[in-house]
C-alpha cells in the first residue's frame, strides 16, 4: 500500500474528521495572517507555507493529535517557556484537536521562523 501526498491544502483537510479539520483551520488561518506574503505549499506530504523559498510552518494531523512544525529546532528550543504545556520534540509542537494552540503563540512562532530565515 502506497500512501499519495495530497494535492492542496484543502484536499488535506478534506480527508480529517471535523474536530481535527477545524483546529487546522484555526491554525491555517493564523499562519496565513501571520505570514500574509507566504505561499501555501505541500511538503513532506503536508500543509506548509513557504516565503522566499523557505518553509515557514507546516501542519499535521495523526490518530491521536494534532502536529505543528516551525520547521526550525531552534524556533522551538528558544520558546520552550512557552511551550512548556505541550508534548514537543526537536521541530513538533503536539496538541490535542480540541485545545488548539493559541493565535498569540502560532503568530509568535511563525514571527520568529521569518526573522530566523531573513538573517
Amino acid at each position: 500500500m502506497t500512501r499519495t501526498s495530497p494535492v492542496s491544502t484543502d484536499a488535506y483537510l478534506a480527508t480529517l474528521s471535523p474536530d481535527k479539520r477545524a483546529a487546522l483551520e484555526k491554525l491555517r488561518q493564523t499562519i496565513k495572517a501571520a505570514a500574509p506574503k507566504a505561499e501555501e505549499c505541500i511538503s513532506y506530504g503536508m500543509p506548509a507555507f513557504r516565503l522566499d523559498g523557505k518553509l515557514i510552518a507546516g501542519f499535521s494531523a495523526s490518530a491521536k493529535h494534532c502536529s505543528y512544525f516551525p520547521m526550525s529546532g531552534s524556533v522551538v528550543s528558544a520558546h520552550k517557556a512557552l511551550l512548556a504545556a505541550y508534548d514537543t520534540s526537536k521541530g513538533t509542537i503536539r496538541f490535542p484537536p480540541e485545545k488548539p494552540l493559541p493565535v498569540a503563540l502560532v503568530r509568535r512562532l511563525v514571527k520568529a521562523r521569518i526573522t530566523e530565515i531573513k538573517s
